[in-house]
């Protein structure tokens, strides 16, 4: 009998009505050959799992623009991996790869499809090709430049200011010369954004009794281009305060995402009168272009100091749910990750 590998796996086992639960998750340990099934195929341990908001869409029965999860299933997103076992010429034994894992010790990965290689050579924490060198990082950078457009001197709002995409936004956009301020849902998250991330302003909208209130004390000259993470009372806001012309790249709207009646936006007519654009977009479509150059120029900034980047990692496969609720109730400072394994 061949060898086998004692393969944790976390799985779908319910839908979540709301915000999910830990009775959402279920435990599961599988045996799994060390052989991998198919002639191309590649198995890989996972090291790094990445934990985002989206997930919470693929969780529902609805369709969406990534493919839902399968209940009694195991679910999967970014992860960084090893490869332990591999008939694909693509890829060798010890290689350090990124792609869609599942929530698993092991996933086998047919053909090695969607797996791209990493080079380590700079000894950046792993966690960084989930983050700020991964998706978020590139859904930073392509939002803010290719549908902001900053031009120097501009505004910059961005919620959610603290969270995976936020913390590099704002970065890039003072590297491109514009005022950054940022809103964010405690008073340690307002000071890292102006102590370590460089935004000139920021506020706790927990706290705030008046979004358009606190959005003009911060932004008096009004607001250019919104990074949009959250939605709701805070876009209704934002509409209120922005310029002419403003632009706003919709990136994601949190705040929606886990109640079962989705807040209307009550002055959508300003955006004809300022003449607003707001586009919605997906990373994915700009991996093919944008990815490469994205690359290039996000290490470069790190390595010169010129991009700061936090993460929240948790220790655990096990602890992978916890992890995700707690991101999705803004408890994560930084990109919520989890270790599963040293390379």
């Amino acid at each position: 009998m061949a060898p086998v590998y004692s393969n944790q796996q976390i799985l779908l086992k319910s839908r979540p009505d709301g915000f999910p639960t830990l009775a959402n998750f279920e435990h599961a340990k599988n045996e799994l050959s060390q052989q991998p099934p198919g002639p191309q195929d590649v198995i890989v341990q996972l090291l790094d799992l990445s934990v985002d908001p989206y997930l919470r869409g693929r969780m529902s029965a609805g369709k969406s623009y990534v493919p839902g999860f399968e209940l009694g299933k195991p679910l999967n997103s970014g992860g960084i991996g090893k490869v332990v076992a591999s008939n694909s010429s693509s890829f060798k034994e010890g290689d350090l790869v990124s792609g869609m894992l599942e929530w698993a010790s092991y996933t086998v990965v047919p053909e090695g499809k969607g797996l791209t290689k990493i080079d380590n050579s700079a000894g950046l924490p792993l966690s960084y090709y989930l983050g700020v060198l991964g998706m978020p990082g590139l859904t930073a950078y392509a939002g803010l430049l290719e549908i902001g457009e900053p031009k120097e001197g501009e505004t910059v709002f961005v919620s959610a200011a603290a969270g995976a995409v936020g913390q590099i936004v704002g970065q890039i956009a003072k590297l491109k010369g514009c005022r950054v301020v940022g809103s964010a849902g405690s008073d340690d998250k307002v000071k890292l954004l102006k102590d370590k991330f460089g935004y000139d302003a920021a506020f706790n909208y927990k706290t705030s009794q008046d979004l358009t209130a606190s959005l003009q004390e911060v932004c008096p000259d009004g607001i250019d281009i919104y990074f949009e993470n959250v939605g709701g009372k805070m876009l209704e806001a934002v509409l209120n305060v922005a310029n002419s012309r403003a632009r706003i790249p919709c990136c994601g709207m949190i705040s929606q995402y886990n109640v079962q009646d989705k807040e209307g936006i009550r002055n959508m007519f300003m955006v004809i009168g300022k003449r607003i654009k707001m586009q919605g977009y997906i990373v994915m479509d700009y991996w093919p272009t944008l990815g490469a150059p994205f690359h290039k120029e996000m290490a470069q900034w790190l390595k010169e100091g010129k991009v700061h980047y936090v993460d929240d990692v948790t220790n655990g496969l096990e602890n992978a749910p916890k992890a995700f609720i707690g991101m999705l109730h803004g408890e994560n400072v930084g990109k919520a990750a989890v270790k599963v394994a040293e390379p």
